[in-house]
């Protein structure tokens, strides 16, 4: 009866300890996951243009950040601008190429956030206002009338700063067109409605109509630029305030060195940007973007 009492508790410990062991190693599976998914760097960038186009090119910056880092880089394609900023502000994207409102809206969510870097070209931005060729327009006045459409509602040179140029022309977008303005969802999109007939003029970012020449992706016969504005601070690169909790204390130099090596032997970054270098910026730059934001009312 001892023997087999003996054996009945015998069982019982090696049963026990095999299932402490199963938990300490689902635990450990569990914490190794974990460590894994907090180590993929995430970066995005506003859905303003071609999805293909920004998918190859961020995909490009992705691995060049990778390679140069040590870090494992991932982009995150955005359905749209306010979904790109809910994740920043959720920690999701550690890093995003943000256009200037974006970037304030960003910031105003994450404070300690900073816009760190941009193209040469973004310290002195402009948007055009493109019309069918038959159009006799020479200045924003002669828009009062007309059909109209801007890009995404969240973008700076396809909404922000064309509605601020026009309001200062005199023009009230809402009240003054023929009807109440589009928003097409992107500079590509703005372009090719302008082309179609659909709208009889429209504003976007001057680099992506000057990419779509370029590149015969537009048709010139059918549209042109009549208006070009005074320039503004654009796009940039803004870095989230959790990085170096995330990564380690000097992250976020790690990965501005790295934008900044970047040269137009990485090709595929360049033809996405339109640019051969990227230079350092700051907050500070911004603050006339976030001026005119609640001048309009976009922001409070």
């Amino acid at each position: 009866m001892k023997k087999w009492f003996s054996i009945l508790i015998l069982a019982i410990l090696v049963f026990s300890l095999a299932a402490c062991g199963s938990q300490k190693e689902d635990k450990t599976s569990e914490g190794k996951k974990e460590a894994t998914t907090k180590e993929v760097f995430k970066i995005g960038a506003i859905p303003d243009q071609n999805a293909a186009d920004l998918d190859k090119g961020m995909t490009a910056v992705a691995k060049y950040l990778s390679d140069k880092t040590g870090l494992k880089v991932e982009f995150v394609p955005s359905v749209d601008y306010a979904a790109l900023v809910t994740a920043f502000q959720r920690g999701e994207i550690h890093m995003a190429w943000f256009g200037g409102l974006t970037s304030v809206q960003a910031r105003n969510l994450v404070p300690e956030a900073e816009s760190i870097v941009q193209r040469p070209r973004d310290a002195e931005f402009h948007s055009v206002f493109i019309t069918q060729t038959s159009e006799n327009f020479t200045k924003l006045e002669d828009i009062k009338g007309k059909s109209f459409t801007f890009g995404s509602e969240s973008s700076t040179s396809g909404h922000l700063m064309p509605r601020y140029f026009l309001t200062e022309a005199g023009i009230n977008p809402d009240q003054d067109l023929d009807g109440k303005p589009n928003y097409s969802g992107s500079h590509d999109a703005t372009y090719k409605l302008v082309e179609s007939g659909a709208f009889k003029a429209g504003a976007l970012n001057e680099a992506v109509w000057e990419a779509a020449v370029k590149e015969g992706k537009v048709d010139t016969n059918k549209v042109k630029v009549f208006y070009t504005t005074p320039a503004y601070f654009d796009y940039n690169w803004t870095i989230n305030s959790n990085v170096e909790d995330v990564y380690g204390k000097g992250t976020k130099n790690k990965v501005k060195d790295a934008l900044l090596s970047i040269t137009d032997e990485q090709k595929d970054i360049a033809a996405l940007f339109q640019t051969d270098s990227f230079v350092e910026t700051n907050n500070d730059n911004y603050k006339k973007i976030e001026k005119v934001a609640k001048e309009l009312k976009i922001i409070k």
